[in-house]
């Protein structure tokens, strides 16, 4: 029995890292719960380059995707940030990085705003953008880069180090692009990665876990649907606008939707100017989104 960190997955097996940087190709036992990028386990080798998943150990944070019959099936694990990745082309969408927190407010996760691709932007255009994003500067960590020009990079690799990330936002805003500046040698790993799993050129990742030279990791993972609304009780949606929680306990009712509700101290705060009226908005189209509460 060895330990292991599950590094890639590739249809119905996972890429396991042991502890002296071997990496071998695995199945799970059958009893065995899923695993997913991210997941530290126990392992067997059952022949050279392959081994089998005996044990999940615990996990510190856990990220899904809706599955079959309403069922969630894991993406990541062992997380602790999410980086969320917008730019001035394709143009930003608040009501989506404001559905990508309330997400990661849910499972317990950092955020981090990465305003990408500065190197497209006028002083008119940067001024904008910083005005949008104010209302998030005291809420969360918010950086204005370019892996084109190289600006806030540093920055943002202190943001990394030691820490596990990945990395949320719409295609083509980039993130290509910052992994391939972050992880110099990620080429390389993945092509040492196919012919070590013996499954060739052709092998397809839905997920896969790179290091930092500087210490860290970042997990690359396609697609958004990791990051939708299902699974969140609209009851607490409220929660994940972090602005909010000073406020929703002097609600006068105990299930305030804050949508008008009578007494509602956070529609009371929004009016005074203590909550951003643009937030409050997007979020009355995130509970818009959930299903009604019966």
């Amino acid at each position: 029995m060895q330990l292991g960190r599950i590094i890639a997955h590739f249809g119905r097996h996972w890429a396991v890292e042991g502890e002296a940087g071997q990496i071998l190709l695995c199945h799970t036992r059958r009893h065995c719960a899923p695993p997913c990028v991210g997941d530290q386990v126990k392992w067997q080798p059952t022949d050279p380059g392959h081994g089998v998943i005996v044990e999940i150990l615990p996990r510190r944070t856990l990220l899904t995707r809706p599955g079959r019959a309403g069922k969630f099936r894991p993406v990541a694990a062992n997380l602790d940030q999410v980086l969320i990745v917008i730019a001035p082309a394709p143009a930003y969408d608040l009501l989506l990085v404001d559905q990508y927190l309330v997400v990661c407010e849910q499972h317990s996760l950092q955020s981090i705003i990465l305003f990408n691709k500065t190197d497209l932007l006028s002083p008119a255009g940067r001024h904008h953008a910083e005005k949008d994003l104010a209302p998030y500067r005291d809420l969360y960590p918010l950086l204005f880069i370019s892996a084109r020009s190289g600006e806030g990079m540093e920055r943002l690799r202190a943001r990394l180090k030691n820490k596990t990330s990945l990395f949320a936002g719409q295609s083509g805003v980039g993130k290509s692009s910052l992994l391939k500046r972050l992880v110099p040698d990620k080429d390389i790993r993945t092509g040492e990665l196919s012919p070590g799993t013996r499954r060739g050129r052709h092998t397809t990742t839905s997920a896969m876990l790179f290091h930092f030279p500087e210490g860290g990791d970042i997990i690359d993972t396609p697609g958004v649907a990791i990051f939708g609304l299902a699974g969140i009780d609209p009851g607490k949606l409220a929660w994940g606008y972090k602005e909010f929680r000073a406020y929703i306990e002097r609600c006068r009712f105990n299930d305030c939707l804050h949508a008008g509700d009578l007494g509602c101290a956070v529609k009371q705060a929004v009016d005074k100017g203590e909550i951003s009226l643009p937030r409050y908005r997007r979020y009355l189209k995130l509970l818009e989104k959930l299903p009604k509460i019966s």
